[in-house]
């Protein structure tokens, strides 16, 4: 399924999009046109700001949660606050005052917030960088004064810290993986409570100079009465941030710190199965179940406003597993990065984010990850990650507004054991091969938030001569590319576009395996703008974009968009690509209204067309999308989305076979969620699909949060999906007909059913000593059924086997045996039944800022063929008794803060 969003972006999936050549022209010469006016539209009149002067003091005051000390008396307190929501421009209903002193080490904030009663203040806890729906103070800071980013820090009722960076001039865009060391203490009061933060100044960046003037914002959250105040409100119907800041002055003689962070760590852990042992019957079966590592991450100041982070023999390990998945098409699953090395400043280097949508250049997954290659023999053990040697980034900002990003690692090889059960034979396969990747980063910031920036990634393997089946990986990657975003007429249009391109370089064996993967399939048979050519050693390509979109106004929004990818195009060796050969075109347009009515608080209707076309001029993909979203006088939320797909071609269903037609179909979804400020949450999704040639489907998915006490919060997201697929592709056989290039593609219908059960447990001892647990029970099947093959390229029909003259029959150990003629082929079995469990539990304690105890207990058990309905209950209780393993691991590290 496709799922398109209001204003046409989306991850990009086997299915593409593209416009004729007349219409990509067309929107080309518009974007330049734009980019022409530019110079003119920068000059808008300027935003009315607010002004808040910081004190000095010699030593700034204990951060207790009291302000009980002198400089507090001293200092200015604000107490003009203005409502966002529930009514936008009232003054806010509970009074609020904020004051701001620094010393030479911080800046400290000092908070009264007010209430009619003790029951106004929420103050349910939560873990670390989580807010839940405790009340909340937030202090944003552009600290850079450039009004497109900023650095926030939030205090919740309760004392839990939570922060995060702004990339970009929007107050719902947030980097989280931003993770500064600062304090906070709150107290409560008879009529409200109060908050304290010392936030060091070593925790932020800014260029050098006698006095800092840094834009500021400050938000109070009131979630018992749906009530959100900010010293300066950005209205509604506007998209924006920073740029509608007001001024925080008077910090001087303060200068950017030269620093060096430690942070070394301990870990080991210990595994156990559960059930078989996998290993049993081998030479591995008694491998030591037990490990131990050290390592050193490090942060070093590089002048005012540079940071280097290296990290030597590092821990990746992850706290949260990665959910489970059943993947019956030809393209890889993409998830998400947890580790907190690539995490941390990430936004940099992923420069295709919502505003410009570029190529994925960088995709921190494939270092460290699984060899992409694989081992043939009775039993095979494959290392589940390449070892990590070392790594290092530098980022920062000069003063000149120039943004900068480089990031190096190294990974060593990868081998898989085998073994032959007749043989006896023992034998380790190298998959890979020592790796160097490379990843360069330049923005520069020009006036009122625009951008200019290039990205340039590169790979080398150090193949050698080859061993194992390292010959087919690629030894050379090349990727990279520039690209613009300007803001013009006050951030109410975005222009933006890039250029990009990529050179892989390797043994014919490399190139032979890139021309024949999913992402272009060169062996097609019935196109000939491409070739599939064996002895190749190189292969180039490149990408081209621009997109308009009109992202501020009272009511009507719009945008659309061109994407160009040539069939060489390639990033997989450090980047994420789905599929090339493209050209996209997206046009939306939006109808909102923000202002609360007699029956809404608002609403938006949206319509979009998306179309894709190959080299060839083939539209792959047609897509015409109605959705509205509304939400309720009770700040309840609802969406429908209504799409209808139009017949199109497929240069992928047969996976490198000739062109396949797709059936028209119609999909829908809903969605209907509660009040998200209360502490029991609730949200439904439902999702049904049907085409014309027999495929359908429902997804039914739920989830439900409670908070029975103040420190507990229990969560459950059940997930139930029927579906069926009537062109599930199954294998490519030869002596074909001439009407399919003498091959035949055989298809299948695929009966698919699934449940999962996530669950998550939460117990909250302090804001900084947490329990955590999280399981998922997960069940999938599929039964194939009226097999067929393509009956001519170009069609969409099958010649289904037990009819014209061909006959079909499943054998005692489920494959299939088909008749044509004379001629008799046999199909595997390709049904599947699995079970999984996966589960975390985690013990989380930051002893000291900075420095934290992990203590954790894993589960991951699976196994196939089993027998029974996938959505029977019974089926998550046998994914729990499914064989597997546990480990048991501890991670120590230590904060040293040495300048």
């Amino acid at each position: 399924m496709t799922s398109l969003g209001v204003s046409g972006e989306r991850e990009r999936e086997p299915a593409r999009v593209h416009p004729i050549r007349a219409g990509a022209r067309r929107a080309t010469v518009l974007a330049v046109w734009l980019v022409g006016l530019s110079a003119q539209a920068q000059e808008t009149a300027p935003v009315a700001q607010r002004h808040l002067q910081a004190l000095q003091v010699e030593k700034g005051p204990v951060v207790d949660g009291v302000l009980d000390d002198e400089v507090w008396k001293r200092a200015s307190f604000t107490s003009d606050f203005l409502q966002k929501e529930p009514n936008q421009g009232t003054p806010a209903s509970l009074h609020t005052e904020v004051a701001f002193v620094y010393d030479a080490n911080a800046l400290y904030v000092g908070a009264r917030m007010s209430g009619l009663s003790a029951e106004d203040i929420e103050t349910v806890m939560t873990r670390r960088d989580e807010s839940g729906s405790a009340e909340r103070l937030i202090i944003s800071l552009d600290t850079y004064r450039d009004r497109r980013t900023a650095y926030s820090f939030a205090v919740t009722a309760a004392g839990v810290r939570v922060d995060w960076y702004h990339p970009d001039d929007h107050e719902y865009v947030r980097d989280l993986s931003f993770n500064p060391v600062w304090e906070a203490r709150t107290t409560h009061t008879s009529d409200g409570w109060v908050a304290e933060l010392r936030i060091p100044f070593s925790q932020l960046r800014f260029d050098a100079a006698n006095e800092q003037v840094w834009g500021l914002n400050i938000n109070r959250y009131i979630p018992r009465r749906n009530e959100d105040d900010f010293w300066v409100v950005v209205p509604r119907d506007i998209t924006g941030w920073s740029s509608r800041f007001g001024e925080l002055s008077g910090i001087r003689g303060v200068a950017p710190s030269y620093r060096i962070e430690l942070l070394p760590y301990v870990a080991g852990d210990l595994q156990a199965d559960s059930g078989a042992n996998p290993r049993a019957g081998t030479p591995f079966e008694n491998r030591r179940p037990y490990s131990g590592r050290v390592g050193l991450d490090g942060k070093v100041g590089l002048g005012p406003n540079l940071n280097l982070d290296v990290t030597v023999n590092p821990d990746f390990g992850q706290i949260d597993a990665d959910p489970a998945q059943v993947n019956l098409t030809d393209f890889e699953t993409v998830v998400d990065e947890r580790r907190p090395f690539f995490t941390e400043g990430s936004q940099l280097f992923n420069n295709n984010n919502t505003n410009n949508n570029g190529p994925a250049y960088f995709y921190s997954r494939r270092i460290g990850a699984a060899p992409r290659l694989s081992a043939s023999a009775d039993f095979v053990e494959s290392p589940r990650a390449s070892p990590i040697w070392g790594a290092a980034k530098l980022t920062g900002r000069l003063s000149s507004g120039l943004s900068l990003g480089a990031l190096g690692a190294f990974t060593g090889e990868g081998y898989a054991d085998t073994y032959d059960f007749a043989t006896r034979d023992q034998g380790r396969v190298k998959l890979d091969s020592r790796t160097g990747y490379g990843v360069l980063r330049a923005q520069q910031e020009l006036s009122k938030g625009s951008t200019i920036g290039a990205t340039l990634t590169t790979v080398y393997r150090d193949i050698g001569e080859g061993e194992g089946r390292t010959l087919e990986l690629a030894r050379e990657a090349y990727a990279g590319g520039a690209d613009f975003r300007l803001r013009l007429l006050d951030g109410e249009y975005i222009v933006s576009g890039y250029a990009g391109g990529s050179l892989v370089r390797g043994a014919p064996e490399a190139l032979t395996r890139l021309q024949r993967s999913s992402a272009r399939y060169f062996q097609r048979p019935d196109q000939t703008y491409v070739h599939l050519d064996p002895e190749a050693t190189s292969m180039s390509g490149y990408a081209l974009g621009a997109k308009v979109i009109r992202q501020s106004g009272e009511h009507w929004l719009w945008n659309s968009s061109i994407v160009v990818e040539s069939p060489g195009f390639e990033l997989n060796d450090l980047g994420r690509l789905s599929n090339t050969d493209d050209i996209d075109v997206t046009l939306g347009l939006t109808y909102r209204e923000t202002n609360p009515g007699s029956l809404l608080r608002g609403y938006n209707l949206s319509l979009l067309g998306y179309g894709n076309w190959n080299y060839g001029g083939v539209r792959t993909v047609n897509q015409f999308q109605l959705s509205s979203e509304v939400t309720f006088l009770n700040f309840w939320e609802s969406s429908l989305t209504l799409t209808y797909l139009p017949r199109a071609f497929s240069d992928s269903l047969t996976r490198g076979g000739p062109l396949m037609q797709t059936p028209q179909g119609l999909e829908a979804a809903l969605t209907l969620n509660n009040n998200p400020a209360g502490t029991q949450l609730w949200t439904l999704e439902a999702e049904a699909w049907a085409y014309e040639d027999g495929s359908r489907g429902a997804t039914l998915t739920g989830e439900l949060t409670v908070q029975p006490f103040r420190n507990l919060r229990l969560s459950l997201e059940p997930v139930a999906s029927l579906q069926t697929e009537a062109r599930q592709y199954m294998a490519t056989l030869g002596e074909g007909s001439s009407e399919t290039y003498g091959k035949r593609y055989v298809f299948g219908t695929v009966r698919r059913r699934e449940l999962a059960l996530r669950l998550r447990a939460n117990l909250f001892l302090t804001p900084d000593l947490s329990l955590e647990a999280y399981a998922e029970p997960f069940a999938s099947s599929g039964v194939y059924s009226e097999l067929g093959e393509l009956a001519r390229a170009r069609g969409r029909l099958l010649r289904n086997y037990g009819e014209d003259g061909t006959s079909l029959s499943r054998l005692e150990d489920g494959s299939w045996q088909v008749m044509d003629g004379t001629r008799s082929f046999l199909l595997d079995d390709q049904d599947f039944n699995v079970r999984s469990f996966r589960s975390n539990v985690v013990l989380r304690w930051e002893w000291q800022p900075g420095s934290t105890l992990f203590l954790v207990w894993q589960q991951d058990r699976s196994a196939s063929r089993l027998l029974g309905n996938a959505l029977a209950p019974r089926a998550l209780g046998d994914a729990l008794l499914s064989p597997g393993g546990h480990t048991f691991a501890v991670k120590l590290t230590w904060w040293f803060p040495a300048g």
